[in-house]
C-alpha cells in the first residue's frame, strides 16, 4: 500500500476515535433569582442560553408604571440585563415569546420591542393569555446563543 492511502487509512481511523474522545454533551447551570424561587432565571448549557419568561418588573418587584409601553421597556431591560451577566447580549437573542395579557396591544408593545432588537430581528411568537404573574401585561422570554450576533 501506498504512503498516501496509509496516511489515509490512519486519519480515517483516528477521526471517529477522536471525536469519540471528546465530551458529547454539556453541563447545564441552573440559576435561579433567588433560592426562594420555584424555577430559574436562566439555564445555561453551553453557548446556548434559555431564559425564563421576565415581567415588567423593577429591582423592588413592582411593575412599572405606565402600562404595556413602560412594562415592555422594562421586561426588555431585565432580559438585556442578565443577557450581560453571561457574557451575551441582545444581539445574540434568536427567539422570543411574547405574552401578552391584552392582544389589543400587540402594536405598543411592538414599538418598544423593536429598539431593543437592532442588529436584526430574532425570531418570535405573541400570544395572547387569560393573565400573567402580578397582574403584568406583558411577560418575555428569550433564546440566546453566546456569539451569534457576532457576525
Amino acid at each position: 500500500m501506498s504512503t498516501l492511502r496509509l496516511a489515509s487509512l490512519a486519519t480515517l481511523i483516528a477521526f471517529p476515535l477522536a471525536a469519540l474522545a471528546q465530551p458529547t454533551t454539556s453541563r447545564a447551570e441552573f440559576a435561579a433569582a433567588n433560592p426562594n424561587a420555584p424555577l430559574s432565571q436562566y439555564v445555561r448549557v453551553g453557548e446556548t442560553i434559555y431564559l425564563s419568561g421576565m415581567l415588567g418588573t423593577g429591582a423592588d418587584g413592582a411593575l412599572a408604571p405606565g402600562g404595556i409601553g413602560p412594562e415592555t421597556r422594562q421586561a426588555l431591560t431585565n432580559v438585556r440585563a442578565t443577557l450581560e451577566k453571561l457574557g451575551a447580549s441582545m444581539d445574540d437573542v434568536v427567539k422570543c415569546t411574547v405574552f401578552l395579557a391584552d392582544m389589543t396591544e400587540w402594536g405598543a408593545m411592538n414599538e418598544v420591542y423593536t429598539t431593543f432588537f437592532l442588529k436584526h430581528k430574532p425570531a418570535r411568537s405573541a400570544v395572547g393569555v387569560n393573565g400573567l404573574a402580578r397582574n403584568g401585561r406583558v411577560e418575555i422570554e428569550c433564546l440566546a446563543v453566546r456569539g451569534a450576533g457576532a457576525s
